[in-house]
């Protein structure tokens, strides 16, 4: 069953946030099951399970998601990706993570996820993807027929702690006409540089194939600059971490004078936007050196600068969230209206992997949207 979303209400003025058009580029299939799901699946195959009932579950997730770090937090995807094995469970999964997302207003997501991380049990990464597209499909039709509209794309990650980066990259160009829009690297960022990969990006540049790139999370400024120049990343996955590059030379009543570095500036300069989770940012300790509460975050910082800064979940399973409820408090925090928002969702549309054409009837979409509201 497809739980009831929940409505989020804009401090100032009062809009539903929910009902509003959202673009989500940053979201996990792995961290975005149902509780339920878990339980109905780990029974399948006699996962022993830290809780069995979806409060439990759920509770058990967000508890051991709030680390402070990022390597204690992706231990929890031991859980989800084992329900993640088979045809089924990957064709339910996809399903109803586009199903929870047309529930949330969203109108154009892009689903990554580690083809990699879901062999175990014989499929081929072949398989995979096309098991994904099914139930991505499917819950396309199912939001069609509750009466909404949705587009979805995939991007095909790669673990940057192995060494299978090109064969990856081969497949998400082996099925860009199949749903693939992109190609990503995820995993322990330290000590694990997009320059490792570096045969798969260019690979991928010969083929003119996108590429976002996690960075700026558990690593700081040199794994930025490799995730641009080794990655040629037209995103950064989160990215928060090029607030270290920005020097706040004095502040008086009502301004702050800051000075960019070179890397911050070329960011900002070529609008490479910034793939930010305030929620899953405060978790893994991805902001610690600023503070640890959403108001410490530099989102605000990098927004009022000008950096293309977009909001995503991350992972709404670990973080209990939804990117509602992740606008919602971002908004609560730094006291945002509903043309901020709408500037987040147009950030976020100009940055998908889409032709221009589509991207501009995204935009026309989000803007009749936010006038609605």
């Amino acid at each position: 069953m497809n739980p009831a979303p929940q409505d989020f209400l804009l401090p100032r003025g009062g809009a539903n946030i929910t009902a509003l058009p959202k673009v989500s580029l940053h979201d996990h299939l792995d961290g975005g099951l149902r509780p339920q799901t878990i339980i109905e699946l780990g029974e399948s195959i006699g996962l022993d399970l830290p809780e069995n009932d979806s409060t439990g579950l759920g509770d058990w997730f967000a508890e051991k998601s709030d680390s402070g770090s990022l390597v204690e937090y992706l231990k929890t995807f031991d859980i989800t990706t084992a329900v993640m094995q088979t045809e089924e469970g990957l064709i339910r999964v996809a399903r109803e993570f586009v199903q929870d997302l047309g529930a949330d207003g969203v109108v154009y997501g892009e689903i990554r996820w580690a083809p990699e991380q879901h062999v175990a049990n014989g499929l081929t990464l072949d398989q995979t993807v096309e098991a994904v597209q099914t139930g991505i499909d499917e819950g396309i039709e199912d939001v069609r027929q509750a009466g909404g509209r949705i587009r979805i794309g995939q991007l095909i990650t790669a673990m940057r702690h192995a060494d299978r980066g090109l064969e990856i990259a081969e497949l998400a160009v082996r099925h860009r006409n199949n749903g693939v829009v992109g190609f990503d690297i995820a995993g322990a960022e330290a000590g694990f540089p997009a320059g490792n990969h570096r045969e798969a990006f260019d690979y991928l540049a010969r083929n003119f194939f996108p590429t976002t790139v996690h960075a700026g999370e558990a690593d700081g400024l040199e794994s930025i600059r490799g995730a641009l120049f080794d990655g040629r990343a037209l995103r950064l996955g989160h990215g928060v971490r090029i607030a270290e590059d920005i020097t706040v030379d004095r502040e008086d009543d009502e301004n702050t004078y800051v000075e960019l570095g070179r890397l911050s500036q070329w960011v900002k300069d070529r609008e490479i936007a910034l793939e930010l989770s305030p929620s899953s940012n405060l978790q893994t300790g991805a902001i610690a050196q600023w503070g640890d509460d959403l108001v410490d975050h530099p989102f605000d910082l990098l927004y009022q600068l000008g950096f293309r800064v977009t909001v995503n979940t991350d992972n709404r399973l670990m973080s209990r969230t939804s990117l509602s409820r992740e606008l919602a408090i971002l908004a609560e925090t730094f006291d945002y209206d509903l043309s901020d928002l709408e500037v987040f969702q147009l950030n976020a549309a100009a940055a998908a992997f889409l032709p221009l054409e589509d991207r501009e009837e995204l935009v026309d979409l989000i803007t009749a949207g936010f006038e609605r509201a």
